[in-house]
Formats: C-alpha cells, sequence, structure tokens
C-alpha cells in the first residue's frame, strides 16, 4: 500500500453511485485503491460507470442496482457485497433528494418521497450494514447538508430530513464509536450536480462554475474521512467561500 492507495484491500459501497456526489465518490475511492459497490436504481449508468473505474484504478467492482426506498433491495445491496467480497469497510450514504418546497402546497407523495428516499433508506442501509462495518471496525460516512445544521426556508421538509441524517448520525456514533467503528458526517451546501432545486432544473443546470461547489469537493471530504486509520472525522462541511456572505 502507498500513500495514494490508502483503501487497498477494503471495501466501500456507496448508494446514490449514479452522477453528482455518488458518482465522484466511487471515482475518489477507487483512486485510494478501494474495492467500490455502486447502488443506485440506474443499472445502465452504474455499469459505465464501473467500467470506468475499473479501467482508470484497476480496481473491482460490483454493481447492485438499488431503490434505497425499498427495504428488501438494500438487504441485497448489502448480501451480496458480503458474498462477492467477505465483508464492508465503508458506507456511504449518499442516496438523498429534493421535491417541492413550502409546506401549505407540498404533496403527500413528494413528502413520503423525500421521508422514504432521505430517512428510511438510510436507516435500511446503516441498520444492515452495521455488523460488517463493525467487524472491520470500518466507516460509516453520511451525507448531510448545510440544511440540516440551519433553518431552510426553501424546503423545511427537505431540511427536516437532513437534521435527521445528522442527528440519527451522531447518536449512531456514540453506539458504535466504542465498537471501533468511525462515523463521519458531510454536510455540502449547493452542489453542481443533478440534485434537483426546487425550480425542478439541475444544481448544474442553475450554477455557473465557481457558484458553488463541485462534486469532486465532496467526494475528496468523504475520501479523507474514509482514509482515517484510528480517529473519527465527527462533522466536514463543504460551502463556497462566500456562503455565509451572499448566501445564507
Amino acid at each position: 500500500m502507498t500513500a495514494s492507495q490508502q483503501l487497498e484491500g477494503q471495501v466501500a459501497i456507496v448508494t446514490g453511485a449514479s452522477a453528482g456526489i455518488g458518482a465522484a465518490t466511487c471515482d475518489a475511492l477507487a483512486a485510494e485503491g478501494a474495492t467500490v459497490v455502486l447502488a443506485a436504481r440506474s443499472e445502465d449508468r452504474l455499469r459505465e460507470l464501473a467500467a470506468d473505474l475499473e479501467a482508470d484504478h484497476d480496481v473491482e467492482t460490483l454493481v447492485v442496482p438499488t431503490n434505497v426506498r425499498e427495504e428488501a433491495d438494500v438487504d441485497t445491496l448489502i448480501d451480496e457485497t458480503v458474498e462477492a467480497f467477505g465483508g464492508i469497510d465503508v458506507l456511504v450514504n449518499n442516496a438523498g433528494l429534493s421535491r417541492g418546497s413550502d409546506v401549505a402546497s407540498m404533496s403527500t407523495d413528494e413528502y413520503e418521497t423525500m421521508q422514504e428516499t432521505n430517512v428510511d433508506g438510510l436507516f435500511y442501509a446503516t441498520r444492515a450494514a452495521i455488523p460488517h462495518v463493525r467487524e472491520r471496525e470500518g466507516h460509516l460516512i453520511f451525507v448531510g447538508s448545510f440544511a440540516g445544521q440551519y433553518p431552510r426556508s426553501f424546503n423545511p421538509v427537505y431540511a427536516a430530513t437532513k437534521w435527521w441524517t445528522r442527528g440519527f448520525a451522531k447518536s449512531v456514533a456514540a453506539q458504535v464509536g466504542d465498537e471501533g467503528v468511525g462515523v463521519t458526517i458531510v454536510n455540502p451546501a449547493e452542489v453542481r450536480s443533478e440534485f434537483e432545486t426546487t425550480d425542478g432544473t439541475t444544481f448544474r443546470e442553475h450554477f455557473e462554475p465557481g457558484e458553488a461547489s463541485e462534486p469532486d469537493e465532496v467526494a475528496d471530504a468523504i475520501r479523507f474521512a474514509a482514509t482515517r486509520g484510528h480517529s473519527s472525522v465527527s462533522e466536514i462541511d463543504v460551502n463556497c467561500r462566500d456562503k455565509f456572505a451572499d448566501g445564507f
């Protein structure tokens, strides 16, 4: 293992792996030598990304089409990973989405879609992975949000799911930290990715380069957390430098 291959021999699962932060995270972890398990609903896109990871970084990959809203899908993801590679060292809970905005006009479907993806899916994956990550004294990494730290007028329900993410992760850390499991929350603000804004466009369409963080900047924070050998990085915030001046 070299300084640039700090995850050689380790197995990392990334949910929401088909684009944006998830895809960039897969690349960052593969660059460190990790075996990468790609989970999302878009199987064709996952297979393209997996082929690129194998070609670019000479690592093993596994594609497991997964809808994190479905408990059985998540259980299959964990089971197939353990069957293929013998265990799990890193789980990156990245899958998440936003729907609607104003509470008074939000549909029940929009509300439930956010809850089932951002909250239920995260719980299913963490619950299923903990025994395996504990065995390897690995890492649970949660992609939170600036919206999970401060009031968010744009979408209070989305913000609430990210406050839940942050509270859950910190309490999981209290529960499993003495068993050698590292727990990290990475909180991005706006990221130029395929994540949808409140008007239905994507952040990549909405922001010009330099106006928001890039997916690889968030992925680098995740990579840093995953490569800590004995310590646990509790929380990393990733914001544009003018965030508190102009965008808060």
